[in-house]
């Protein structure tokens, strides 16, 4: 089994690195875990309380069910990934059954900031793009697909998001094996990564 990090600013192309690296892969040898599955429950919460919350911050993630459940896979087992809603900005009662596969790739913002998640990496990359370009990118996404207006998405980035990024995201760079630039579409860096996935693979089964 080979576990990839795949980290970076929000809207900076990790989604579409990902997209680009599974289009190389058969479908039942990899599996895709999202760090904004594991967002902290908040059922406790009211939800004008959930919205104040800074989800840009690690300690609104839950890495320690993170670790349990990539150590899990590691031992073969499958387990039940969280499903999380932006829109109620809360975990949603269902789950996914998450079952091991060759490949495992792990994306979101902040899994390069938490040590032991660090170390269950065999690779780490790190997908930048400058902010005018992940603003842009974040106030798309958030309007179309998130039901957030203007003011709230700008709000956000200028409160939270900016600030966030430069004291928990962009310091991670340094712990990457690999940084990707995506202001355009990156066919070389995308093209390295996936012979060194195929490398490794082929040794874990030679």
């Amino acid at each position: 089994m080979l576990i990839i990090g795949i980290a970076g600013g929000t809207g900076s192309g990790k989604t579409t690195v990902v997209q680009q690296i599974v289009e190389e892969l058969p479908a039942d040898e990899v599996c895709i875990i999202s760090q904004d599955s594991y967002y902290k429950d908040t059922s406790h919460l009211s939800y004008e309380e959930r919205i104040k919350i800074n989800f840009d911050h690690p300690q609104a993630i839950d890495f320690d069910l993170l670790v349990h459940h990539l150590k899990e896979l590691k031992k073969g087992n499958p387990f039940e990934q969280p499903v999380y809603s932006f829109v109620e900005h809360n975990r949603t009662a269902e789950t996914v059954t998450t079952h091991p596969r060759k490949v495992v790739i792990v994306e979101g913002i902040l899994i390069l900031t938490h040590p032991e998640i660090r170390q269950l990496f065999d690779i780490k990359i790190f997908v930048h793009a400058d902010s005018d370009e992940r603003l842009i990118r974040r106030l798309k996404r958030d309007i179309a697909e998130r039901g957030r207006d203007l003011d709230e998405v700008l709000t956000r980035y200028q409160n939270t998001l900016k600030p966030m990024h430069l004291q928990f995201i962009e310091p991670t760079k340094e712990f990457a094996d690999i940084i990707i630039p995506t202001n355009k579409y990156n066919t070389v860096a995308v093209n390295v990564i996936r012979s060194i996935i195929n490398q490794k693979l082929s040794k874990n089964e030679s």
